[in-house]
């Protein structure tokens, strides 16, 4: 089959590799009708190199169509149209039973102390295959698909895979009273989304970018917006001003690590970029990596008593904060790894034809995959006007 994978830093190529088969009796292979090109795969594109092995297949928001089931998977059939989420869980453990399925303990990879695998999301999170392809191994196939109907196009529904439950639990975790104001740094995809769960539940929501057409996004649905571009002051004071002087009620970081405006950040960014794998690696572990202009711009925005949601992906261990641990252990601030499964059954109902959250015209570009490295060039530098990429295999 061909696949999108990973050769280096900003080196993505489609290259034919092996198909995957059945290795274990709970395994299902789906035929890929789609696969989102995510912002935190960017993170593997620059960042996460040193965690990342020449060969390895990228992507991890995918849906399709059932191909083979394995012998003890008795809820899905061969023609089924599935999405799987981002991450792999079985359901049964401990964790997935508390709704908290990115910390699964069945599949959490212990030997780097991280949680549960993630598909094609290097080896801190299990080294799996990923979904930038024509074909994915699904482990635990009787607990991650989620059985999807036939008829509406693959946009209505295949953005349960990462970007409607990461969104979703956002703007939960936000926890912004009724009335009250949200602030969202990063319009991205995630960003974005967030927006619109929080407009569709009534809060004012004050966007934050610098990207023209992110920008414009967002307002069209609804939201006031701030471009950094055209500050001559603080951002903080700027909120302030729009929030009777004391700041919005929660914050969500939708940057993560790629935050700009950090130059101390983004020298680090680029030393680790330079070094070899056998000395990055353990550099990231142990330090502080990460560009935190966009927390930094949260802590300060958000009013005395309000609170901070973080979606946006961090993977320094030592910061000054250990953003690494607390986001991988979902520790309150809020933040972590959006639980797919958790969510689920909430969103479905706004995905009928009546499209409120505007899944259906959410993507900017559909490619086919013999693309991805276009797409990855243009997704990285926000050229093109490219918000939200999905590959056609």
């Amino acid at each position: 089959m061909k696949a999108a994978v990973w050769h280096g830093k900003r080196d993505v190529r489609v290259d034919d590799v092996p198909d995957p088969v059945v290795q274990q009796p709970d395994d299902a292979i789906v035929r890929i009708t789609s696969s989102g090109l995510c912002g935190s795969d960017l993170h593997l594109y620059e960042v996460l190199g040193p965690f990342m092995t020449e060969g390895d297949i990228l992507g991890h928001e995918p849906m399709g169509i059932v191909e083979e089931v394995g012998p003890q998977v008795s809820n899905l059939a061969v023609g089924d149209r599935v999405v799987m989420p981002f991450q792999i869980s079985c359901g049964d453990c401990f964790m997935c039973k508390g709704g908290l399925q990115t910390q699964c303990e069945t599949t959490q990879v212990r030997d780097q102390g991280m949680g549960a695998a993630l598909y094609g999301y290097t080896k801190l999170y299990g080294a799996v295959p990923g979904a930038q392809a024509e074909y994915l191994r699904v482990p635990h196939a009787g607990y991650n698909p989620i059985k999807v109907p036939e008829g509406p196009a693959d946009d209505r529904f295949l953005y349960l895979s990462d970007v409607l439950p990461t969104a979703w639990q956002a703007v939960e975790y936000a926890a912004t009273p009724s009335g009250g104001t949200l602030v969202v740094l990063g319009l991205g995809p995630i960003g974005d989304m967030a927006c619109r769960i929080a407009l569709h539940r009534g809060l004012r929501v004050i966007g934050v970018d610098r990207v023209t057409e992110r920008l414009a996004r967002v307002s069209a649905r609804g939201a006031e917006t701030i471009d950094l571009r055209d500050l001559d002051e603080d951002l903080g004071d700027v909120v302030r001003d729009r929030t009777d002087g004391r700041g919005a009620d929660a914050v969500i970081d939708a940057v993560g690590m790629e935050a700009h405006g950090s130059p101390v950040g983004s020298v680090a960014h680029t030393m680790v970029g330079l070094l070899p794998d056998a000395v990055a690696e353990p550099l990231m572990k142990s330090g502080g990596v990460d560009r935190l202009g966009a927390l930094y711009s949260a802590i300060d925005v958000v009013r005395r008593g309000g609170t901070i949601s973080l979606s946006g992906v961090y993977g320094g261990a030592a910061d000054p904060m250990p953003l690494l641990k607390l986001f991988d252990k979902q520790v309150q601030l809020r933040m972590g790894q959006a639980n797919v499964r958790r969510w689920v059954d909430d969103i479905l109902p706004l995905l009928d034809d009546e499209d409120v959250l505007g899944v259906d015209s959410f993507a900017t570009h559909r490619l086919p995959l013999t693309d991805a490295a276009r797409a990855y060039d243009i997704f990285q530098h926000k050229e093109d006007g490219a918000c939200k990429i999905v590959f056609t295999p």
